[in-house]
């Protein structure tokens, strides 16, 4: 009997150390091919900075490459791909900037972005965040940085290209707007709160990427009794960095005082009812498709802070205001 538990110890570990060696292989595989690339890249800016044939750089001389290495070497070298790889080198001088932790399809996603703070961005949010190449994909589709940049200053922007959006504090949760064009609804559109919030819950994970990393979903139409009264609170989250609830309450028309004295009813009863040890203060956002910032300001006077109202939309932004708006962030002057 001891024999064979030691057999099978014996057989679990050559298996795990199996798989962990296979699992690392791929890794460095996948790190190579991104510096192999680059590598690549570098060979043909170094030939064109020495003047070689330097007048048939975007024309030819690419063309020539694609044909001779596609007959030497098989696949993967057309044109395109020999662009991309000169561009990784422009972008990524020093191999070292390059992530061991995103692939050459990540990287291809990346060098498409122009604006070098931009691009910087959504390199250290898909780290952060572990994106598939999918998720950068669709994140860079829903102009992401460009929604968050627009409620940062100056000094916002640049940390935030530099690091990531790191999430420290609720404000850190927003998005305004956020986008849920993942739903695929055509306009013009008629539906009530209850049919957005299944069509959420169908693509739940679609909407837990568009509300960030952190994200626990807890329960829908969280039930509650205050007074001998039942409420309920449309979707329930806990946060896993912030160690708190997140109580979120949709709205299909533009939200009323009502709304938002309802949610500070929804966070006193987390508060005291739902709290556990270690658990810090729950976070209330109300989701609705419009709403009056003035309204908003009064409504919430001397209530928490931790209560926040940000709008939706069922389609993606308009980039070019966007970007717009960011370049007028970028250029004021320190103070202003």
């Amino acid at each position: 009997m001891k024999l064979q538990h030691t057999y099978l110890a014996l057989i679990e570990q050559i298996r795990t150390t199996y798989v962990q060696g296979q699992t690392a292989a791929i890794k460095a595989a996948r790190r190579q091919l991104v510096l192999t690339y680059w590598a690549i890249g570098k060979h043909i800016v170094e030939y064109e900075q020495a003047g070689n044939e330097k007048a048939e750089y975007g024309s030819k001389i690419l063309e020539r490459l694609s044909k001779d290495l596609s007959h030497q070497l098989g696949r993967g070298f057309d044109r395109s791909s020999l662009i991309y790889m000169r561009l990784c080198f422009l972008r990524y001088p020093d191999s070292t900037l390059l992530s061991h932790q995103l692939t050459w399809s990540h990287y291809l996603e990346l060098l498409k972005i122009d604006h070098d703070l931009e691009r910087s961005f959504y390199e250290k949010q898909a780290i952060l965040e572990r994106w598939t190449v999918r998720e950068l994909k669709r994140q860079k589709n829903s102009a992401l940085f460009l929604r968050l940049a627009a409620s940062q200053d100056k000094a916002g922007v640049l940390q935030m290209a530099t690091q990531g959006k790191i999430v420290e504090r609720p404000e850190d949760l927003l998005r305004d707007p956020f986008v849920f064009e993942f739903l695929k609804i055509p306009e013009p559109y008629h539906f009530s709160e209850k049919e957005l919030e299944t069509l959420l819950l169908d693509n739940l994970q679609s909407f837990l990427l568009e509300l960030g990393k952190g994200f626990a979903f807890v329960g829908r139409q969280y039930g509650i009794t205050i007074d001998n009264e039942r409420y309920h609170v449309d979707l329930v989250f806990y946060h896993r960095y912030l160690r708190c609830f997140v109580l979120l309450d949709l709205k299909i028309d533009k939200v009323k005082h009502y709304d938002i004295g309802q949610m500070n009813l929804y966070l006193g009863y987390f508060a005291n009812e739902e709290h556990f040890e270690g658990d810090n203060p729950p976070i209330g956002i109300i989701l609705t498709r419009d709403k009056d910032e003035l309204l908003v300001k009064f409504a919430t006077y001397g209530m928490s802070s931790q209560l926040f109202v940000s709008k939706y939309q069922l389609y993606l932004p308009n980039e070019a205001e966007l970007r717009a708006e960011l370049e007028h962030i970028l250029a004021l002057k320190e103070g202003e």
